[in-house]
């Protein structure tokens, strides 16, 4: 039977995993916290560990880190995953712990992956045994701890955030895989040029594991020269990066993030950023209707009535999508982000929503008044439904001045005000002299 290129006779391991760290010196990354001198690194360099929350993306280290701190405080390790584990299995592990601490003196790490994915419910199960010392807490997330996590699970631990490998990191970790000859690669004789090594840089978006695995699954595209070198051609690496796409957790951190920011580009009036956040969404495979969706919000959000057509362009765009799909949709998108990034802006509209809301909901439901209410039968008549209404187009320029459309309890709220920018210029304009004339009524009135 013939072997893998990256197999040996004995065991098989993936590379990643045959090139994880031992040390903190091995680490490559993360020096804003495991760095000497940093609060993290010292205290595990002294041997001595405490409960914390390993907060990052894919691939940034977290399960390394995880184990590299229980082998250097010298602790038993306890790991589960969220994704295969129940309360069940966090019992038998606490119960492994404490016969760890009764039997052998020894203390004990447990190393939760995926814990945001414990209910509440499980998260509170280790919380007594946190606290009694029988266990040092390590949970790994890739989701926001503060949504994500128990209040009273982050009081008892201390979150560090992992970033992003640097294409510097991820070079150095593919550089260590292709020289070492007893866990990488290194006999394989694999030659990379540099431009080569840094475009899988690149494709591993941060993720080391990424960068590893584009190496070892490129194994049937590596052909040998005279020399006895494995090159990989410039059509086999095309091959191996093609359909590769950016970091984007649909539903995660990531996905609000990037959604988040493409809705600041087009309100800070930047089409540019607007269109990078937009094809990063698009190339990590986002949903365009959600896209779609989410410009007709920043229409009505951010231009308003400076420029009611950005409305309309925001629902044609969502309109190309449904009916067209892709690319056509995406590039009708596209149009409607830059025109929405270039025009007039004004939140006027969102925040008198936002304000009128606010009151209905802080006020009782007052009645309408008596003028107001349609009189269509004898008995409402009778009652005064409707008397005095006052019909705007019979009145001068087709406005009731000093009319009140509130509940008289909320006579002459105001909520919305227009800005000196594109339509709504004239609109407030058009306002300021509607209420000269209410004013010039009161006068009237009281006089």
């Amino acid at each position: 039977m013939s072997l893998s290129l990256f197999q040996q006779e004995d065991s098989y391991q993936p590379l990643a995993a045959a090139m994880r760290p031992q040390t903190l010196d091995d680490f490559a990354g993360q020096d804003h916290i495991i760095s000497p001198g940093k609060p993290l690194y010292e205290a595990v360099s002294s041997g001595i560990a405490h409960s914390m929350i390993l907060w990052g993306p894919p691939g940034t280290g977290k399960t390394t880190l995880a184990r590299i701190i229980a082998s250097a405080c010298d602790a038993h390790l306890e790991s589960l995953s969220a994704v295969l584990s129940g309360v069940k299995e966090i019992r038998e592990a606490i119960e492994r712990a404490k016969q760890e601490r009764d039997m052998r003196g020894r203390r004990t790490i447990l190393f939760v992956d995926e814990v945001h994915r414990f209910n509440k419910s499980q998260q509170d199960a280790f919380l007594p045994h946190i606290e009694e010392g029988t266990v040092t807490f390590i949970g790994a997330t890739t989701e926001n701890p503060s949504f994500e996590l128990n209040n009273a699970l982050l009081s008892r631990a201390r979150v560090y955030v992992l970033k992003s490998l640097t294409d510097e990191a991820l070079l150095e970790i593919l550089d260590s895989a292709l020289k070492d000859e007893n866990k990488g690669l290194g006999k394989l004789k694999i030659v990379l040029s540099k431009q080569q090594k840094a475009l899988i840089a690149r494709a591993a978006d941060g993720d080391a594991r990424r960068v590893l695995n584009l190496v070892e699954v490129a194994q049937d595209l590596f052909e040998e020269d005279t020399q006895g070198r494995r090159i990989l051609s410039e059509d086999s690496l095309a091959q191996l990066l093609q359909g590769n796409s950016k970091r984007f957790d649909k539903g995660g951190d990531s996905f609000y993030e990037q959604i988040s920011v493409l809705h600041k580009a087009v309100r800070g009036s930047a089409p540019d950023g607007a269109l990078y956040w937009l094809c990063r969404m698009l190339d990590g495979g986002c949903d365009p209707l959600y896209i779609a969706r989410r410009v007709v919000r920043m229409a009505s959000e951010d231009i308003g009535n400076a420029d009611p057509r950005g409305l309309q362009l925001a629902l044609n765009a969502w309109d190309v999508q449904q009916r067209l799909g892709s690319p056509e949709g995406e590039l009708a998108i596209a149009q409607a982000l830059v025109y929405l990034a270039c025009a007039p802006k004004s939140n006027a509209v969102y925040t008198a929503f936002n304000q009128a809301m606010a009151e209905v909901k802080a006020t009782p439901a007052y009645d309408v008044p008596l003028h107001m209410r349609n009189a269509p039968t004898d008995l409402m008549k009778g009652l005064d439904y409707g008397k005095e209404y006052r019909y705007a187009h019979d009145e001068p320029g087709a406005y009731a001045a000093g009319e009140n459309y509130f509940p008289e309890e909320l006579k002459d709220s105001h909520y919305y005000f227009p800005t000196e920018r594109g339509l709504e210029d004239k609109i407030r304009e058009k306002l300021e002299y509607f209420r000269s004339l209410d004013e010039a009524s009161e006068d009237k009135r009281y006089s």
